[in-house]
């Protein structure tokens, strides 16, 4: 069966980039073809890409489906650990490849078995730093990620051991959904449920925030932290 969260291109690189925080510079070099596997973990041909971008389209500058910004957001949670970029590419590179399991930084098991992964791998060769990336809880004796990584990690839904839904990372509290089937996987708000792209618009349409606010009932204090947050300093308007 096709599932359009896997081959539906919603995002290009620049809008998938500013969702998570992330440089698109950087999120292009962790992209790959579907299905291509380009090394193993410890070595090897340069690094396995972990983020899926499609083939480009013509006149379409979407490459990003829905799994690939959910495999984004995963990568900027390791990022954000401030572990070097070589311990994190081979952390990620064990993970994706785990079990042979196609899009696996997308998939449920990352959050219910992921930690467990990463510490026994690290164990077995001697990669200290990678264990940083894990904690071991005291009342249950169970591997879990780094609190860092779970902040990222607890903002993707899943309701059928694939992630069906992100709450967007790039702002400190929880304002921006995005869910593939609905508005085209366009970020809505939480309260109020209006479309960024369309609250944008209307900003940089020289609209007062206050005014959207009340058109969308979305509380103004949520969309101007959302467009600083992806729009540093509403660059854009």
């Amino acid at each position: 069966m096709r599932d359009d969260r896997f081959v539906q291109p919603l995002y290009t690189f620049a809008q998938a980039a500013r969702f998570i925080g992330m440089h698109q510079a950087t999120l292009a070099t962790w992209t790959r073809p579907p299905r291509c596997r380009q090394t193993s973990p410890g070595g090897g041909r340069g690094h396995t890409a972990v983020v899926t971008a499609l083939p480009p389209e013509p006149g379409d500058l979407r490459r990003i489906p829905f799994i690939g910004l959910i495999e984004a957001t995963v990568v900027e949670a390791f990022r954000r650990t401030g572990l070097s970029l070589q311990r994190i590419r081979r952390a990620l590179t064990v993970l994706a490849e785990q079990g042979e399991l196609e899009h696996a930084l997308a998939s449920e098991h990352l959050f219910t078995d992921g930690a467990e992964v990463l510490y026994d791998y690290a164990a077995s060769n001697e990669e200290l730093q990678i264990r940083l990336l894990t904690l071991t809880e005291v009342s249950t004796g169970q591997r879990v990620f780094h609190e860092v990584i779970l902040d990222y990690l607890r903002r993707i839904e899943f309701t059928d051991g694939w992630a069906t839904g992100l709450i967007l990372p790039i702002t400190e509290r929880p304002l921006l959904r995005v869910v593939p089937e609905v508005a085209g996987g366009t970020p809505l708000f939480m309260e109020g449920g209006a479309p960024l792209s369309v609250v944008r618009s209307r900003f940089v349409a020289g609209e007062p925030v206050e005014s959207i606010a009340a058109d969308y009932e979305v509380p103004a204090a949520h969309i101007t932290e959302s467009l600083n947050a992806i729009w540093p300093t509403f660059e854009a308007a």
